[in-house]
C-alpha cells in the first residue's frame, strides 16, 4: 500500500556474523575486576564521599555480598582508569580491605563521561547544595561543548541536538529542579568556601547566598569576618543592599560592617509565654484582649516589690 512504512529492516553486520552468545560475551568482556590502585577518581568530582553511617552499612554489604552493581570507568591514555560512577563503592571496597573493584569499562570522552557522572548521582538520597552547584555547572559546560562540537559527518558545529531546549532546561527537567533553581545553584559556585560551607550547613539560605555570589572575593571575605564577629548571618534584604552597593562601587568593609551590625527581626530575643499557664493566673473577668496590659502591670508591680525589698535589706 502506498505510503505505508515498511517494518522490514536490514540486519547489521554484527547480526550477520556473530551469534547472540558472542554478543553477550563481548558485553561481559567489558566488566572486569580492576585493581583499586589503577582507578583514579573523576577530576573535580563534586559529590563528597563521607565515612558516615551509610558508608558503614555499605561496607558490611560489600563484605557480605561483594559489589552487586559494577562501577563505571573509562580507560585513560596512560592505561589507568578514571572512575565515572561508583566512588562510594570504591571507598567501601577500600574500607573492606578489597584490592579490586568490579567495573564496567565504557568508551566515552571526557564530556560524555561528565554528563554520565552527574546523571548517575541525581538519585542520591542526600545531596548538599554545593554538590548540586558544581555538578550542574560541570554538566552544563560539558553539554555546551558537545553541542558546539562538529559531528562526524559534518564539519559545522552541532547546535540543534537538544530538540530546541537549552542545556539548562534539560538539566532542570532531569534533576526535578526548576530552570531558575538550577541557575541559583550554579551561582553558588562563585562563593568563597567559608560562605559555601554555611550554605551547606543551612545557616545561609539560597536567596541571600545568590546575592552574595555577585560580590568579589574581598567583599565576600569582609562578610565572612562580620559573620564571625557578630555570630549572625545576613538576611536577604541585607545581601540585596550589599550587592547594590557593590554594583555602585561603594561596598567597603565599613559598609559591610554597618549593614551586618543592624538588628534583624529574626535575631531579636523572643519571650514565649504559654497561654494556658498565663490565663490561669489572671482573673476571669479580665478579657483576653487585655491580657498583655494585665501581665505588664503585674510585672511592674512585682518589679517595685523587689526594689523595695532590696532597699529594706540594704539598711
Amino acid at each position: 500500500m502506498a505510503g505505508r512504512k515498511s517494518d522490514f529492516t536490514l540486519p547489521t553486520l554484527d547480526d550477520l556474523f556473530s551469534t547472540q552468545e558472542l554478543r553477550d560475551d563481548a558485553k561481559l568482556s567489558k566488566i572486569r575486576d580492576i585493581p583499586l590502585e589503577l582507578i583514579d577518581d573523576f577530576p573535580d568530582h563534586p559529590f563528597k564521599v563521607r565515612d558516615d553511617e551509610d558508608m558503614i552499612q555499605l561496607v558490611e554489604s560489600v563484605k557480605e555480598r561483594g559489589v552487586i552493581t559494577p562501577a563505571t570507568v573509562r580507560q585513560k591514555e596512560d592505561g589507568r582508569y578514571e572512575l565515572i560512577s561508583g566512588h562510594r563503592r570504591k571507598r567501601a571496597c577500600e574500607l573492606a580491605g578489597f584490592e579490586a573493584l568490579r567495573c564496567e569499562v565504557v568508551d566515552l570522552d571526557r564530556d560524555a563521561a561528565t554528563v554520565l557522572m552527574v546523571e548517575s548521582n541525581y538519585q542520591r538520597s542526600q545531596i548538599l547544595p554545593s554538590e548540586k552547584a558544581f555538578a550542574y555547572k560541570m554538566r552544563l559546560e560539558a553539554m555546551k561543548r558537545q553541542a558546539g562540537r562538529p559531528s562526524k559527518d559534518n564539519s559545522a558545529p552541532v547546535v540543534q541536538n537538544f530538540d530546541g531546549k537549552t542545556t539548562r532546561e534539560i538539566v532542570a527537567a532531569e534533576s526535578g529542579e526548576s530552570h531558575e533553581q538550577v541557575r541559583r545553584y550554579i551561582r553558588l559556585t562563585n562563593l568563597v568556601q567559608e560562605l559555601l560551607d554555611l550554605v551547606d550547613e543551612g545557616k545561609i539560605k539560597m536567596r541571600p547566598a545568590v546575592e552574595l555570589s555577585y560580590l568579589d572575593e574581598d567583599s565576600q571575605r569582609a562578610v565572612v569576618d562580620e559573620i564571625d564577629l557578630n555570630q549572625c548571618t545576613p538576611s536577604h534584604d541585607q545581601t540585596i543592599r550589599m550587592r547594590k552597593f557593590f554594583t555602585e562601587g561603594k561596598l567597603t568593609p565599613e559598609v559591610v560592617s554597618a549593614i551586618m551590625s543592624e538588628e534583624k527581626p529574626n535575631q531579636r530575643e523572643k519571650i514565649v509565654l504559654r497561654g494556658d499557664k498565663v490565663r490561669s493566673l489572671i482573673p476571669k473577668n479580665i478579657p483576653v484582649s487585655q491580657t498583655e496590659d494585665y501581665v505588664v502591670k503585674a510585672l511592674e508591680h512585682y518589679s517595685r516589690f523587689l526594689r523595695q525589698r532590696a532597699e529594706r535589706d540594704s539598711r
